[in-house]
């Protein structure tokens, strides 16, 4: 069956038609597909009955795989998947009192994984097992779209700026193992960025602002600082851009 890529219509995603990922992909239909999601910035594929090997088999072609968080691996309340420690089981489902996942029902605030360390994945891959019926969507923005909006006074304002992103809280905003709360934004430990940074693959610029908990533009007074990025996050998050 040939591969069939629909374009959602709005501000970025596609769906991908025609295709099993739970078997080996001819290199011809892995590039199709990785050449639509560098054009439509997000990808999905409906009906797909996978395992976690499969998973992983696909999510390696695409790029070298993180590990699920140490804390929450297999043998620590059952986050990750035993045999395959790159699989991170993300529920708000209680089953005997304990949680089969991480994050529970957080997770709701915008935000870029990972990008709190040196070098983030260049992707996230979600395997949606059981959701409910109506509501809890989760939606994505255009970074590329939000800096080509962006007012012209504020783009001049972050051009050539570096903003640190915190790694001191969870996805779920819990204070990591040996770290310390944060006092003061300008020492909070984490990875900096441009903030605009441009895409290696597409060669395309986007903004980049990873979580706004913490976040600090360097080299700014605080109180300026946190007024570009409540500004900044307020432009990349209108309903066109999502």
């Amino acid at each position: 069956m040939e591969i069939e890529v629909i374009p959602a219509g709005s501000a970025l995603g596609a769906e991908i038609r025609g295709v099993d990922l739970g078997r080996d992909l001819s290199v011809r239909d892995f590039e199709r597909i990785r050449s639509a999601w560098l054009e439509h910035c997000v990808v999905f594929f409906r009906g797909q009955a996978i395992t976690d090997e499969e998973l992983v088999r696909f999510s390696r072609r695409i790029g070298d795989l993180e590990l699920g968080p140490a804390s929450e691996r297999a043998g620590s309340g059952g986050s990750s998947v035993a045999m395959f420690p790159e699989v991170w089981i993300i529920s708000n489902v209680i089953e005997n009192g304990v949680p089969i996942g991480s994050l529970g029902a957080g997770e709701a605030e915008w935000h870029t994984d990972m990008s709190y360390i040196e070098e983030p994945p260049i992707a996230s891959v979600l395997h949606a097992i059981e959701i409910p019926d109506v509501g809890a969507d989760t939606s994505f923005a255009n970074m590329y779209e939000a800096l080509a909006k962006l007012p012209s006074d504020l783009l001049q304002r972050i051009e050539g700026r570096f903003a640190n992103h915190d790694s001191s809280f969870t996805s779920a905003g819990e204070l990591r193992v040996g770290a310390d709360p944060v006092g003061d934004v300008t020492r909070a430990p984490g990875a900096r960025h441009p903030v605009i940074l441009r895409h290696p693959e597409t060669g395309r610029d986007a903004l980049y602002l990873g979580r706004r908990t913490n976040g600090y533009v360097q080299d700014l007074p605080v109180g300026e600082s946190e007024a570009l990025l409540d500004l900044l996050w307020a432009e990349c998050t209108h309903p066109e851009l999502v």
